[in-house]
């Protein structure tokens, strides 16, 4: 089979990577709205990094999927089982890996630049964003409450915190208030993308929250943080961290109940659940964006 364009960029998801505007703009938001003022320069760049690291761990889940076999008995849906790349042309595996080093090493450029001219106090945000990027598949995917909370950490704090640190000049309540919901959305989004998943994960040796203690226990997991994605702006919000404007974040709660409600009574039918994988994309996206539109207009 002839490859294509659209192959060799497979790999990355690209689809996916639009989230990563999503928690960088509510980084930036939440270092417009205490500093008046941000360089976009850096902004774009924090994007770019952000994009890359993303792309490392798509890339590198690709290539270990298909060494292990788990995509070859993946039920694919739009929103999760990979690419399928690999499936189609196994001879571009090391480009796969090599594609998923290349990010890696573009983010970690990125993170050093920021941390000359911000100081070591990005470290810590960024060598743990790197480490959750690099062993998310091999080691973190195997343990379940790792497993659980790395996206969030990684996608929340470490990209919304760190984006507000370079932007704003350093930590705030505001940057932690702000990341807080990307935290709990995120991991929601690799957890309902793990339910089609199960049996081919659980064969492969994922060790999960799904394959430790079922669907109904992670369907339950999944409503409480979509919960928590939303208490997190009101409880900020009424604690004077971040502005009323916030709030707007709130316009997708109709949304993610209806998809915890779907999780809930059909997270082991795929049909009935795929819209609910959808609902969960756009709110991963939209939220963040209300949010960092909420901290914008209150500059």
């Amino acid at each position: 089979m002839k490859t294509t364009i659209k192959d060799y960029f497979g790999p990355l998801r690209p689809p996916f990577l639009i989230i990563n505007l999503s928690c960088v703009a509510a980084g930036a938001g939440a270092a417009l709205w205490r500093k008046g003022s941000i360089s976009w320069a850096n902004a774009a760049l924090a994007l770019i990094g952000a994009i890359c690291v993303h792309g490392a761990v798509n890339s590198l889940n690709e290539y270990s999927d298909f060494h292990t076999g788990i995509d070859v008995h993946t039920q694919r849906t739009p929103f999760s089982g990979g690419s399928g790349t690999l499936q189609k042309h196994p001879e571009m595996s090391a480009y796969v890996l090599g594609l998923g080093l290349l990010c890696a090493a573009v983010t970690a450029a990125i993170g050093l630049y920021f941390i000359w001219i911000r100081g070591w106090g990005i470290a810590p945000l960024g060598v743990a964003g790197l480490a959750i990027a690099v062993f998310y598949t091999p080691w973190l995917t195997r343990t379940s409450l790792p497993c659980l909370v790395a996206p969030g950490l990684g996608f929340g704090t470490c990209m919304v915190m760190g984006t507000d640190f370079v932007l704003g000049g350093g930590y705030s309540l505001a940057g932690f208030a702000a990341s807080m919901t990307p935290f709990f959305l995120v991991s929601n989004l690799l957890l309902l993308n793990q339910f089609p998943d199960l049996e081919a994960d659980r064969a492969g040796g994922r060790g999960h929250f799904i394959t430790a203690h079922g669907i109904h226990a992670g369907a339950v997991v999944y409503a409480l943080f979509s919960a928590g994605a939303y208490l997190s702006v009101v409880i900020a919000v009424a604690a004077h961290i971040l502005p009323p404007l916030s709030l707007l974040a709130l316009l997708t709660a109709p949304l993610a109940v209806r998809a915890s409600m779907v999780a809930l009574r059909h997270g082991t039918d795929q049909a009935k659940l795929a819209p609910a994988l959808g609902m969960n994309v756009i709110v991963n996206i939209v939220t963040p964006l209300l949010l960092a539109a909420g901290l914008m207009l209150s500059r």
